[in-house]
């Protein structure tokens, strides 16, 4: 029948080891402490040998001097492994002296050496009583083992005690167990203890506090908030969930920002700092012609793209814009392109007169950056005033031109200056000056290469053409 028994004992503690048990923070638990051995609540009177059958007696349950057998020495050890659900198992081996048996310290026995193996299953009782953390109660029942001085007894045991947590894995314990015997030849007795439990066995990968079963990101440092995960730009927005995870944002625009307002997150808007619209992808276009204030020219006049959102000008007020006009400072017609409309030479002046004027033309010179004519210029005007008299009906427009030696600016100021200087000097010869017309189109217009010393002297022209 012993042997059955301790057969039994053994078998629990095995079953305990094998359990799947599932995981949690510090699943593990090893304690140690001192334990006391108590006969007098029992009711107890007599020799080991004798059970006797007296009623419970709890009046000097705290009697440590008279009742309880304690040696001065770690005297319980136990190991523990959390199961589920505020349950654990834990199996453990105790020693004792006895020296008070019953309650009659006549009948006391002596010293007998004492060895217990127990096996118990545990259960938290924090979620039903409201207790902090710092304080667990706890209710425990199992079977035992002890020997008396190498007879034993099996047991079956129940117990309340309570854990002082003294740090996150430490904690000083209190308990008292009832043991009963299965042989009627063993008294019944209480057993206290009082000692030190480690718990152990979490993993923290990360080193975040939060333990890696319950970790969502065990391999990221983050918040408990999270359930470990991280917010590494603290706005609230877990970095998996959050599109722009080190920039700070909002969660109408999963985690980015919106600097400038316009309601386009920064990660999706071309113009971050300024206000913008969506159809331009947050960039503002202050006029609306469909060219963004960043690439147009005149921000605050519509104009089309091909003029870099600038209005085409029309720099001689004929109505035909100047992208157009191939003459855009001489008013002209849409049917000349702008230009001034040709007149057909034999209808006021004849093909010789004509030639004789282009030739004139290429023979006036001038000082070199000025609008002075160089000397022998005035003979050849003469000659071109004698022609415009004899074609009285016939009207003139005289054309100044550069080469590219020089700013764009001042070549198109000399250009005007040379031009006017001829028309001066005609009308002082004589002619009306309802006749002429003077125009600079500086270096717009070669008709030599401007790389050349030859092609820069033909592009220094003054050309004298029909109009009407």
């Amino acid at each position: 029948m012993k042997n059955f028994k301790i057969a039994l004992v053994a078998v629990l503690i095995l079953v305990g080891f094998n359990m799947n048990a599932q995981d949690e923070n510090n699943p593990w638990a090893i304690s140690f402490g001192v334990n006391a051995i108590d006969f007098h609540p029992t009711g107890y009177d007599g020799n080991l040998n004798d059970a006797g059958d007296q009623a419970g007696v709890f009046d000097e349950y705290f009697n440590v001097g008279d009742h309880y057998n304690v040696i001065p020495a770690i005297s319980t050890v136990r190991v523990g492994r959390y199961l589920n659900d505020g349950f654990s198992l834990q199996f453990g081996a105790n020693v004792n002296k006895l020296t008070k048996v019953g309650n009659n310290p006549e009948t006391n026995p002596g010293n007998h050496a004492v060895l217990g193996l127990d096996a118990a299953l545990k259960y938290n009782l924090q979620n039903l009583t409201g207790c902090t953390k710092l304080a667990q109660p706890y209710v425990q029942g199992g079977g035992s083992y002890t020997f008396f001085d190498w007879e034993g007894t099996g047991t079956l045991d129940g117990g309340l005690g309570i854990n002082f947590w003294l740090h996150e894995n430490v904690a000083f314990f209190v308990e008292s167990q009832y043991k009963h015997s299965f042989d009627k030849a063993y008294a019944p007795f209480f057993q206290h203890t009082a000692g030190i439990a480690v718990k152990f066995g979490g993993t923290d990968t990360d080193g975040d506090g939060i333990f890696d079963n319950n970790d969502a990101c065990p391999n990221d440092f983050g918040l408990e908030a999270f359930n470990g995960c991280p917010d590494s730009d603290s706005d609230g927005i877990m970095d998996s969930e959050d599109k722009c995870p080190n920039t700070a944002g909002i969660a109408e625009f999963n985690g980015c920002p919106d600097t400038d307002g316009d309601g386009i997150a920064d990660n999706n808007d071309s113009c971050p700092k300024v206000a913008g619209t969506k159809a331009n992808k947050g960039c503002p276009d202050s006029d609306n012609d469909g060219v963004i204030d960043s690439k147009d020219s005149c921000p605050k006049k519509k104009g089309p793209k091909a003029n870099k959102g600038c209005p085409w000008p029309d720099t001689d007020g004929d109505g035909i814009l100047d992208k157009d006009d191939a003459c855009p400072k001489v008013k002209g017609i849409k049917a000349e392109k702008g230009c001034p409309k040709k007149v057909v030479v034999k209808e006021t002046i004849s093909v010789e007169a004509k030639a004789k004027l282009d030739a004139y033309a290429k023979t006036i010179y001038f000082n070199s950056g000025k609008d002075s004519f160089k000397s022998g210029v005035t003979t050849k005007l003469d000659a071109i005033a004698e022609i415009m008299k004899e074609f009285g009906d016939a009207n003139f427009l005289v054309e100044g031109h550069t080469d590219s030696q020089g700013s764009k600016t001042l070549n198109q100021n000399l250009s005007d200056k040379r031009a006017a200087a001829v028309v001066s000097y005609l009308i002082g010869k004589g002619i009306d000056s309802s006749r002429l017309t003077s125009v600079g189109f500086g270096e717009d217009y070669p008709i030599a290469d401007n790389n050349t010393k030859a092609g820069r002297a033909q592009n220094r022209r003054v050309e004298i053409n029909l109009r009407k």
